[in-house]
């Protein structure tokens, strides 16, 4: 493979860590095998190679197991639990694992969340979107923690899944709030009616006339 001058290239080196520069509580917390689980609201329990099982609380900086409890010491289990956080394995204080309404994935998502969206699924502010129904070109508000069939439409005195034009999509998932450009009032839609315009693409979009 070429490499212009431009491009940069890094040197070669190992992304591990060097487990031999080490303190001996965190290389093991590297190297031991550990399976760790969350228990919900920053506790964890970490059953560690010896077959022994403990509670690791990440807000309170504490683990039940006697290096912590009773030697005061930062063990293996708290190291390994924020080496399992940092890397995706298991969620972070504050969220919960959960499957995607949309795909069915795992992904991690905020406690108070009722209705899960994996980051492919689901949209975020200023995500430019197409209306399947119409071709219509909009920019994502804001994806809602409602039901389709939980929110009104003022204006027809029905819900957004009741709709004519939303009939065809799953009621339960969630309400997906966007404008037409030039426009500041917010439209309800059932999040599978949107599809997500590429950057690339919607960067030259024009802005069409506001249906409603």
């Amino acid at each position: 493979m070429t490499h212009t001058r431009n491009t940069p290239v890094s040197r070669k080196q190992s992304l591990a860590p060097d487990l031999d520069a080490m303190a001996d509580r965190a290389a093991r917390a590297w190297r031991e095998r550990m399976a760790v689980g969350s228990l919900g609201g920053g506790r964890y329990v970490v059953e560690s190679e010896s077959g022994a099982t403990y509670i690791v609380s990440l807000p309170e900086s504490r683990c039940s197991c006697p290096d912590h409890s009773i030697r005061g010491e930062r063990c293996k289990h708290r190291r390994r639990v924020a080496i399992e956080v940092t890397e995706g394995r298991v969620p972070p204080p504050g969220f919960r694992a959960a499957d995607c309404l949309a795909c069915g994935h795992e992904t991690f998502v905020p406690d108070a969340v009722r209705l899960p969206l994996c980051p492919t699924c689901g949209f975020e502010s200023g995500d430019r979107v197409r209306d399947r129904e119409t071709g219509d070109l909009l920019t994502v508000v804001e994806t809602t923690d409602h039901r389709a069939d939980e929110v009104e439409i003022t204006a027809t005195d029905s819900t957004v899944a009741a709709h004519p034009t939303n009939r065809a999509y799953d009621p339960a998932e969630p309400v997906v709030e966007a404008v037409y450009p030039g426009s500041e009032r917010r439209y309800s839609f059932p999040r599978s009616r949107l599809v997500r315009r590429p950057r690339a693409a919607s960067a030259g979009d024009s802005s069409p006339t506001a249906t409603g």
